[in-house]
């Protein structure tokens, strides 16, 4: 095939064709051309050589011309040339210029023809790829409709116009199948860039997916109106949706379930049936665990905002509407408002509390060398610990039925001997452990602490400087989407990760390790943020610190 006048315009018909049929930018055809005509010139002037084509976009001639570039020294005499040699071409030549001449145009053999198709089809089907990638990346988080296409080791393949998808079989709703062309609906969950083409999958069993159908059928969704808040889904059996409406006027739950339940059941008709409770949201996290939690009747909620976890006390008819088949409400709830639910019966909970009366009352039996009967007298007033008996205001002690100023005296006195003594047994126990008086003498650690410390070979103010906040305190980490508890070695004496932190950073400072000026910048810096938070979030702080 040469390339003459005959068909100079053929190679611009056929370019304005094949980005027709893959509609593709007609410039990458050509270019694909340009850089498929140049590989058959090499073959046929040399390899070492370097050819390039440009094809006119208006006429179709293509100009096969030799480039070669100016550089020190030579080394490829077919594509370099010396600044000497280049002076007949350039008048003032400089290292990096480029000199062109044109060359004869190439009679393509069969081989050659043949190569050159290649390149162009491989250029195109690259540019195809990345038109169909472009255009399905910003569908991420949509809903498409598609023709089933076949099944492939049970993933659905799906024609999707320019294009096709795949819907894996865990993300298809139960044992719902499909047969060629059938119509399928879907949430593009994810667009990914392979060495086979950009790959599309979708997912009918992903919480979005529901979202985004509410979206579709209830206007309000669409508007900002209401706002879908969280979802959980047991796919093709149950879901739970929690909204909020930023109108007073439009009830979520209404606007969501439609006229005589039109709206909500187009979107359980695409789910397969799949029954939806609709709850409304609330900010506080108790309110909206009980309505979660419907059907079932709640008693008491006790939330554990540091472990994400929550005890719920429900009635001891409702314990198995509250954990549903298979526990599928609770779970679900559970899903709904990211916290690990444990729910226990009125009956369960009364018998904890009975536990934790007894324990309390044999505490003050066994070290204040007191009957059981005054015993729970402390333990009803709200007494859970010798150094509130020792400590407290005496006010406090007078203000129980029965109890005159001797006794409270007397009380107290006992309480402060006992704490004595514990400590002073602590004390040798740490010493005997190998505690340093660097560590003993510390501020802020009792000699229980110590001896916690010790046990653990913390022993001197240089080792509990390098412990972490967390290790002292204890705190939570995520282990495969699982919130794991680290216990703490001062966590029984109930000190915080904020003392922790202090602690450490004030052994760090005493050692010299740290410089306290740069302890105070940093906290003025915290304090300069901390004085922009709105006043809301302040007021919530003074609530939080109230409660504390």
């Amino acid at each position: 095939m040469a390339i003459t006048s005959a068909n100079q315009l053929e190679l611009l018909q056929t370019a304005e064709a094949v980005a027709r049929e893959k509609m593709i930018d007609p410039d990458l055809v050509v270019e694909a051309m340009e850089d498929s005509l140049a590989r058959a010139a090499k073959s046929r002037y040399g390899a070492d050589m370097d050819i390039r084509v440009s094809i006119d976009r208006k006429t179709g001639r293509a100009t096969f011309t030799r480039v070669r570039t100016v550089v020190e020294e030579v080394e490829n005499h077919h594509a370099e040339m010396t600044v000497e040699e280049a002076k007949q071409y350039l008048d003032d030549p400089k290292v990096g210029d480029e000199i062109t001449d044109e060359v004869p145009a190439v009679e393509l053999g069969r081989i050659a023809a043949q190569s050159a198709k290649q390149v162009i089809l491989q250029k195109v089907r690259e540019a195809e790829r990345d038109r169909q990638y472009e255009e399905f990346k910003d569908r991420i988080g949509t809903i498409i409709n598609g023709i089933v296409r076949r099944e492939e080791y049970g993933n659905i393949i799906v024609d999707v116009g320019r294009g096709e998808a795949v819907l894996r079989r865990n993300e298809k709703i139960g044992r719902e199948s499909y047969r060629p062309n059938d119509r399928i609906r879907a949430y593009i969950k994810d667009v990914r860039r392979e060495a086979r083409g950009p790959q599309i999958f979708l997912s009918r069993t992903a919480p979005e997916f529901m979202a985004e159908l509410f979206k579709m059928e209830v206007p309000e969704i669409y508007d900002g109106i209401i706002e879908i808040k969280a979802v959980a889904r047991d796919p093709g059996s149950r879901a739970k949706i929690g909204v909020i409406s930023y109108d007073s006027s439009i009830d979520p739950v209404g606007a969501c379930v439609g006229m005589r339940g039109s709206r909500v059941q187009a979107v359980v008709n695409e789910l397969q049936g799949e029954k939806i409770d609709i709850i409304p949201w609330n900010e506080d996290q108790a309110t909206f665990l009980v309505n979660a939690l419907q059907p079932a009747e709640v008693s008491k909620v006790v939330i554990d905002e540091d472990a994400q976890s929550i005890e719920v006390v429900v009635p001891d008819d409702q314990l198995s509407l509250a954990i549903g088949r298979r526990g599928q409400n609770v779970r679900l709830a559970s899903q709904l408002t990211g916290l690990d639910i444990d729910i226990m019966t009125e009956a369960e909970e009364s018998e904890r509390r009975q536990a934790e009366f007894a324990e309390r009352t044999q505490l003050f039996v066994d070290n204040l060398d007191v009957d059981e009967t005054l015993a729970q007298l402390l333990v009803a007033e709200g007494f859970t610990s010798l150094e509130e008996v020792a400590y407290v205001e005496q006010d406090e002690l007078l203000s129980i039925s029965g109890f005159d100023e001797g006794t409270a005296d007397e009380l107290q006195a006992r309480a402060r001997d006992r704490l004595e003594e514990v400590n002073r047994q602590a004390l040798e126990s740490a010493r005997a452990l190998g505690a340093e008086d660097s560590l003993i003498e510390f501020e802020g650690l009792t000699p229980q602490m110590v001896e916690a410390l010790a046990k653990d070979g913390i022993k001197t103010l240089e080792d509990f400087a390098t412990c972490a906040d967390w290790e002292l305190a204890g705190g939570w980490t995520t282990v495969n989407g699982e919130r794991v508890k680290d216990d703490g070695l001062l966590e029984p004496f109930e000190v915080s990760l904020e003392e922790a932190q202090h602690l450490v950073m004030t052994a760090r400072v005493l050692l010299g390790w740290v410089d306290p000026a740069e302890l105070e910048g940093s906290a003025d810096e915290e304090g300069a943020e901390d004085g922009a938070v709105g006043d809301e979030q302040a007021e919530g702080g003074a609530d939080e610190e109230a409660r504390v």
